[in-house]
């Protein structure tokens, strides 16, 4: 289906060479080091997982061969994505940028509107890229499944259920709570380990630690600030760092190590890189692509060590 272009504007008064979007969420996973990146994969990268048992036993004269060493595999493959989109410059020759665009019909895109169009297009990937991470689904076009579809599929996975009708102000300490007391043991301390949350649940625990939830720090929060305590700093939960995963749907909940969940992708600056091609020198045509070309995928490693908190 071709692309469909539409501009709405009154041609009075004096353009200011701005453009206004809407606020686009941010794809932070990634750009904050959230997960493990794992680029240059051109097909599929294979990991092995090493299982060992116990392996201290009571001395003997003789040599005693006992446990086992267990040798298993996880698959990444990134998928392949594309953008295209396809825009004719006549349908801005009537706008407020007209005049930039050349006196001749053998014009261009206006310079302004086509660096914004770009910055545009890699900050909606991004933003389409978050969502995929974490909630993806491979049966969606333009996804691939996220850690959250990956886990619920997966039985190794430590399943918490959570409360009806999702998390608040109210019940976010019990709830989070619940994901902390359901990591192994042998997790809890490690300097990667973290609680990655939906935005719902960090303002609800940024607002049960104000002091006005019902879990709340005392009356009026920590530090005695009540609600103006927060200013985006960093959040722990019994010494968990706890990470805002901006793709996550509201109220689910993944505590696991950063070493164990993956990204995956060829050349990392191909899903930033926008190209826009002017078809006018070889097609003979008024038109200008702008194409988007680039892999994705993600995978964790050891499903046993990753706790999956799933609303009710």
């Amino acid at each position: 289906m071709a692309t469909t272009t539409s501009i709405t504007t009154t041609y009075a008064g004096e353009y200011k060479n701005q453009i206004i979007s809407a606020a686009l969420l941010s794809g932070n996973t990634i750009a904050n080091g959230g997960i493990t990146v794992k680029p240059n994969i051109k097909y599929k990268e294979v990991v092995k997982k090493l299982a060992l048992d116990a392996l201290t036993a009571d001395a003997t004269c003789d040599f005693a061969d006992t446990g086992s060493v267990t040798l298993t595999e996880r698959i990444l493959q990134p998928e392949e994505f594309q953008v295209n989109r396809k825009l004719c410059k006549k349908d801005f020759r009537s706008d407020w940028e007209a005049i930039s665009m050349g006196l001749s019909t053998f014009d261009s895109l206006p310079k302004n509107f086509q660096d914004y169009l770009v910055a545009q297009i890699a900050a909606k990937v991004a933003q389409e890229q978050e969502i995929s991470i974490w909630r993806g689904v491979n049966a969606t076009a333009g996804q691939y499944d996220g850690f959250v579809t990956l886990a619920t599929a997966d039985a190794a996975v430590l399943d918490v259920t959570g409360a009806v009708g999702g998390v608040t102000a109210t019940n976010v300490v019990t709830e989070i709570g619940n994901v902390v007391d359901s990591i192994p043991s042998a997790l809890y301390g490690s300097p990667d380990l973290k609680i990655y949350a939906a935005q719902n649940v960090v303002k609800a625990y940024v607002r049960s630690l104000g002091g006005f939830g019902a879990n709340g720090l005392g009356a009026n929060g920590t530090n005695a600030q009540g609600t103006q305590w927060y200013n985006n700093g960093s959040l722990t939960f019994d010494g968990v760092p706890i990470f805002m995963a901006n793709g996550m749907a509201d109220s689910y909940m993944i505590a696991a190590e950063k070493d164990n969940l993956w990204f995956g992708t060829g050349i990392l600056n191909d899903s930033t890189e926008v190209k826009v091609i002017d078809t006018s020198e070889t097609l003979g045509d008024q038109n200008v692509r702008v194409v988007m070309r680039f892999t994705a995928g993600v995978q964790y490693g050891i499903g046993s060590e990753i706790v999956l908190y799933t609303p009710s």
